[in-house]
């Protein structure tokens, strides 16, 4: 090959000495996209600018004519490719609501540009000791946040907290039964976790082999937390018939609602149980991929209020405070940094309280002889289901030490008083809505609607209405997901066609549709509030007017 072709093929790459020539390049293409970036944002709405009609065939037209070319192009016109792709994106302005989508923060894009520099893969620390080393310090760091020896403790990063729901199942069974890895799972094993849960579980049964019709559905309260002693009957129902609970995952902070379930009293629940029983305690898991970052107001002193938060927002706090301090309760845990860590996708972070739980899912060594089967390097991480892992946990270690803990604790509580402050306006200007979470506190509001003369949430959630009543009310409510998602480039609220199950007169449970405020954005502040809510208000009452007309005609 002729050096001029070996020389255009390396241009394509980063600069093996450093030269300021390559480096002033790479420079000026990352400027070009963050300038395009800035140029297609317009902070009075949510998508960015730019021409995409995803409407009609527009999926099947991409695939008719993508191809690969035959001679790549220059990297500046590449870049103009990239940004057409994120014309009409989603961007998180303060009129940005939907759940659980936050905004990379710099600290946590430049941790991912780090480790993208050296390309390192986390398996090993061979192969990625910058990635290791970021590990091991993020682990130290939320194990002690949680209340774990991190001495003791372990973990790593993982592909999003359903990747730590079904590494705690994992663990779970190997616990039960350690020849199960070899021989498989035993078919009378099952897990547990409330109706508010996450659907991971579902998708970590199947995976296993038990199967979601071995996943047993625990009811929960008014906050949305998991009943107890609704979990001890259904134990025991379990062990009476033959089967042996091996998982329960108590959520610390449920998606739609930012239920927090005890932790403590689920625990006790599944001793008392074992032990009544003769059998092994069930591993906990707490999915606390959303509502673990709470955990940094756990040594928050109320009284002293060092952050003067308001008295509401101090009163939102505590009873968070009150429950995410049992979090070292759990087996195991996990941090969704991509979620309140703002952190960019996919930065997860599963925790054990004890490590030497990891070596009961890893690989003997003679199965691994790619990696780590060496006199060399010190931090193998076999046990986890990936082969190749990314080094995320050096985005999550740029964060934390960018943010510290006053820094997270200041974003949180912003998000709780504009939530507050939503909710207080949300039930005095628009008589049409009652808020569906009353008992939670959190960044999150779910709300319904109600036309006029129809029963209310109180009277649905009583089991007074009847089958007919609440698929009237679901029908409203979704003629306003219609509607507010297809202006979503204004203001971008979140739905649900799922909250919770309500029963009826005729003994059938109604799945009740709602929709969310969720607090997400930095950049919503209360003084936003008002305008919002004006939004909100002339979209409900034409959504009431065309359902009343329709049940006129």
């Amino acid at each position: 090959m002729q050096q001029s072709n070996i020389s255009d093929v390396q241009k394509w790459f980063p600069s093996e000495d450093g030269n300021e020539a390559k480096r002033n390049e790479f420079m000026d293409l990352i400027g070009q996209l963050i300038q395009g970036v800035d140029d297609l944002k317009n902070p009075d709405q949510v998508n960015l600018g730019g021409e995409k009609n995803r409407e009609g065939l527009f999926y099947e037209k991409l695939v008719s004519e993508s191809r690969i070319p035959n001679s790549g192009k220059p990297m500046k016109d590449v870049n103009e490719e990239l940004l057409k792709l994120l014309h009409g994106h989603p961007y998180h302005s303060k009129y940005f609501f939907t759940n659980i989508l936050p905004m990379a923060s710099i600290p946590g894009i430049l941790g991912m540009l780090t480790a993208f520099m050296v390309n390192g893969n986390n398996l090993w620390d061979v192969y990625g000791p910058a990635g290791a080393e970021a590990e091991v310090k993020v682990t130290a760091m939320m194990s002690k946040l949680a209340g774990y020896d991190a001495e003791k403790s372990g973990g790593y990063t993982t592909w999003g907290g359903q990747g730590a729901v079904y590494s705690g199942l994992r663990i779970a069974i190997a616990k039960m039964a350690p020849s199960s890895l070899q021989q498989g799972v035993p078919g009378n094993f099952y897990a547990f976790c409330s109706e508010a849960a996450h659907y991971s579980l579902y998708k970590s049964m199947e995976a296993v082999g038990l199967g979601s019709d071995r996943l047993i559905k625990v009811k929960t309260h008014s906050d949305h937390s998991m009943d107890t002693e609704d979990l001890r009957r259904k134990l025991r129902q379990v062990c009476e018939s033959g089967g042996i609970p091996v998982y329960i995952v108590a959520t610390t902070g449920t998606t739609d609602a930012i239920g927090i379930d005890d932790v403590s009293a689920v625990r006790s629940a599944a001793e008392e149980t074992a032990h009544d029983f003769g059998l092994q305690a069930p591993h906990i898991h707490a999915d606390s991929a959303l509502g673990g970052f709470f955990a940094f107001f756990n040594e928050y002193d109320l009284h002293e209020n060092a952050l003067s938060f308001s008295p509401a927002v101090i009163s939102m706090i505590k009873p968070i405070q009150e429950k995410m301090k049992h979090l070292h309760l759990a087996d195991s845990l996990c941090f969704d940094f991509q979620k309140l860590g703002q952190t960019p996708y996919v930065t997860s972070l599963f925790l054990v309280q004890d490590a030497h739980d990891l070596k009961r899912i890893d690989l003997d060594p003679d199965e691994t002889p790619y990696v780590g089967h060496r006199g060399y390097g010190d931090y193998h991480t076999g046990y986890t289901l990936e082969c190749s892992r990314m080094a995320s946990s050096i985005s999550m270690y740029s964060a934390l030490m960018a943010f510290g803990r006053e820094g997270y604790q200041k974003l949180l509580g912003q998000f709780l008083e504009v939530n507050l402050h939503f909710r207080e306006q949300l039930a005095r200007r628009i008589p049409q809505a009652d808020i569906m979470n009353p008992d939670n506190t959190g960044m999150s509001t779910l709300f319904r609607i109600y036309p006029e003369g129809a029963p209310r949430f109180s009277d649905e959630i009583s089991g007074a209405c009847t089958v007919q009543e609440l698929e009237r009310n679901n029908a409203l409510n979704e003629k306003l997901f219609e509607k507010l998602g297809a202006k979503r480039d204004q203001m971008f609220f979140g739905d649900t066609k799922k909250h919770l199950l309500a029963g009826t007169r005729e003994g059938i449970e109604v799945p009740l549709c709602v929709s969310k405020f969720f607090v997400i954005s930095p950049y919503t502040m209360p003084e936003h509030i008002p305008g919002i809510i004006d939004y909100l208000k002339e979209n409900i009452e034409e959504v009431c007017r065309a359902h009343g007309s329709l049940m006129t005609n």
